[in-house]
C-alpha cells in the first residue's frame, strides 16, 4: 500500500523521518515529503502523533511486494525495503548480499548470513544443504529468522558508577532497557526483549539491538545516572571520559594479592571499590605478611575483618568518596603509631594518594614516593583493559521450526540433547536449560554485519540447525528440498556470473 502524508495535518515534527529506515522522508518547508525510495512499510503512519501519514488500498507503480516478512515491503526498481536486504532488479526481489559458505571446520556446512527467509512459517527454509563430515552424512538447514523474542546483554567493562539497578536505559529519550544486575568488574545492562520490541518505541529498540549485535558506536543515557558512548571491543565511554581499566578484583581481593608488596612500602593502605573496600593492616591477608591493625577507621561500612562495604558514586573506585582525604574517617590514636603512612588507592591502580599521621593523630597529604608508585604501578599492570562485549539473545520459535521439520517440538529435543546443532552467523551458541529454544552467542564470534532488523518490528538473526542426514530424517525433516553441497556452491557460483 502506497503512502501519502496530509499536509494539512503535518506540523514537521520530523518523528517520521527520524524513524523511517530507508532515510525515505525529508522534512521541508515544516511539512514532511515523501521520497521516491519509499518502500511503503508503514513505520510512519505508526509513529505519526497527528495522522498525517496515511496507507493506501493502492500499490506503488511499478514495485513489487516483499513477502519474506509480514511488513510485505513495495519495493520499486533500484531501492530496498525497509531491513535492507532486497533489492529490486529488474522487477524482481534479490537478496542483496551473498550468501556466506565459506566457514571454519566443526561448524555449519553453510551460513544463514545472505540466506533470506521463506515466510510464513509453513514454508521449508531458504536452504537446506548435505555433505559428508567425518564420514557422517550430515545436513545444515539455514534461514534469516525474524526475532520478536531478542535482546542483547551488553557487559561494560568498569568500576565507574552508571546507574542505580533496575534504573531504564534510554535512547534519544526512548527506553530500550535497563540497568542489570553488576557482575565481577562490570556493569551490565539488558537491552530489548519481547516487551519493549512490541512496545511504542520498538522501533528504535530493535535498531538499537542490531547496531550493538553488528557491533556499531551506540550512545544510551541511563534514567538520572550517566551518558554512554559504547561499541564492541571499544573501552566504554562514561560521561565523556574513556575508561581504560577492568578492576583487578574487589578491594579485599586486591589486597589478598598484594599484600606482601603493599607491606614492604605502607603502614597501611586502604583500597577504595564500590562493593567492598579493603584495609590492609586489618585484613587476614595483612595478618598474614607479619602485619597487625593499624588503628586506621576507613570511611565505609564494616563488613567482616579488613572488608567494608563502599557507597557508589562518581568517585574513587566508582565510590562516592572524590576526595581521597575522605576515605580516612578516623585513626584511634591509642593503636596507631605516629608517623605511619597511609595509601589511599583503586582496585585499578589508576589514581592514588599518600598520608601521614603526626603525634596529636592528624592526617596530612605528602608525595608519592617512587616505591610506592611502583607498588600501585603493579596494581594497575595486573589488570584488563576495559571493553564492551555483547551477547545477542533471542528464541527460535514457530517460523524458525517449521521450516526446518514438519514437527517443530522434534527440532526443540533435537538441540537440547544435542542431536542438532544450533549455531548463529556461523557462531556456536549456548541454549538455555527448559523449555524453547532460547540461546545466546557472542556477536564477536558471529559473521560481521549479520543481523538487521524489520518494521514488525523484530530482529533478523543468522540461524543454522546442522545434524546427522538420519536425526533430520527422524524429526520430520523436508528431505525432498535437501541439496548436495557441492551441487548448491555449483549453482551459487554460476548465479554469481550472470
Amino acid at each position: 500500500m502506497a503512502v501519502g502524508i496530509d499536509l494539512e495535518l503535518c506540523t514537521g515534527c520530523g518523528m517520521c523521518a527520524r524513524e523511517c529506515p530507508n532515510k525515505a522522508i525529508v522534512i521541508q518547508e515544516k511539512k514532511a515529503i515523501i521520497q521516491e525510495n519509499c518502500a511503503s512499510c508503514g513505520i510512519c503512519t505508526r509513529v505519526c502523533k497527528f495522522k498525517a501519514a496515511r496507507q493506501t488500498p493502492k500499490i506503488k507503480e511499478g514495485a513489487v511486494k516483499c513477502s519474506s516478512c509480514p511488513v510485505q515491503c513495495e519495493i520499486i526498481e533500484g531501492f530496498t525495503g525497509a531491513c535492507q536486504r532486497y533489492q529490486n532488479r529488474g522487477g524482481t526481489l534479490v537478496r542483496n548480499r551473498q550468501l556466506v559458505t565459506e566457514l571454519p571446520n566443526g561448524g555449519p556446512l553453510i551460513s544463514a548470513v545472505g540466506a533470506g527467509t521463506d515466510y510464513p512459517c509453513c514454508r521449508p527454509a531458504p536452504h537446506i544443504v548435505q555433505d559428508t563430515v567425518n564420514g557422517i552424512e550430515t545436513v545444515t538447514v539455514v534461514t534469516e529468522a525474524p526475532l520478536s523474542y531478542s535482546g542483547v546483554k551488553v557487559k561494560i567493562d568498569t568500576n565507574l558508577f552508571i546507574g542505580e539497578e533496575t534504573a531504564k536505559v534510554k535512547r534519544n529519550g526512548k527506553v530500550v532497557g535497563l540497568v542489570d544486575t553488576e557482575e565481577y568488574g562490570s556493569k551490565m545492562l539488558s537491552i530489548g526483549g519481547a516487551n519493549l520490541l512490541t512496545g511504542k518505541d520498538g522501533f528504535i529498540v530493535a535498531r538499537t539491538i542490531v547496531e550493538f549485535a553488528n557491533c556499531e558506536r551506540v550512545t544510551l543515557k541511563v534514567e538520572n545516572g550517566s551518558t554512554l558512548e559504547l561499541q564492541v571491543g571499544y573501552p566504554p565511554i562514561i560521561d565523556g571520559v574513556q575508561d581504560l581499566k577492568m578492576r583487578v578484583g574487589c578491594g579485599s581481593a586486591t589486597i589478598g594479592m598484594f599484600a606482601g608488596i603493599l607491606k614492604e612500602v605502607v603502614d597501611e593502605a586502604i583500597i577504595l571499590d564500590y562493593h567492598v573496600v579493603g584495609l590492609l593492616s586489618e585484613h587476614l591477608a595483612g595478618e598474614y605478611v607479619g602485619m597487625t591493625w593499624s588503628g586506621v577507621i576507613p570511611n565505609a561500612r564494616k563488613s567482616t575483618r579488613g572488608r567494608y562495604f563502599g557507597e557508589q558514586g562518581k568517585g574513587w573506585g566508582g565510590t562516592n568518596i572524590e576526595n581521597p582525604r575522605d576515605a580516612l574517617k578516623d585513626v584511634d590514636m591509642s593503636i596507631a603509631k605516629p608517623g605511619i603512612k597511609i595509601l589511599v588507592t583503586e582496585t585499578t591502580g589508576q589514581k592514588c594518594a599518600l598520608f601521614q599521621v603526626n603525634e596529636k593523630g592528624n592526617i596530612s597529604e605528602i608525595p608519592v614516593t617512587k616505591e610506592i608508585q611502583k607498588a600501585v604501578d603493579t596494581i594497575s599492570a595486573n589488570c584488563e583493559e576495559s571493553r564492551v562485549s555483547v551477547l545477542y539473545t533471542g528464541g527460535t520459535g514457530g517460523s524458525a521450526r517449521a521450516g526446518v521439520a514438519v514437527n517443530p517440538l522434534k527440532v526443540t529435543q533435537a538441540v537440547h540433547k544435542g542431536d542438532a546443532k544450533l549455531t548463529i552467523g556461523g557462531a556456536e551458541t549456548y541454549v538455555l536449560p527448559g523449555g524453547g529454544i532460547n540461546f545466546m552467542v557472542d556477536v564477536e564470534k558471529v559473521i560481521p554485519k549479520a543481523f538487521t532488523w524489520v518494521p514488525a518490528p523484530a530482529t533478523i538473526a543468522p540461524v543454522e540447525y546442522t545434524m546427522p542426514l538420519e536425526k533430520y530424517k527422524e524429526m520430520g525433516g523436508h528431505i525432498q528440498y535437501i541439496k548436495p553441497l557441492k551441487d548448491f556452491l555449483k549453482d551459487l557460483k554460476d548465479q554469481s556470473k550472470q
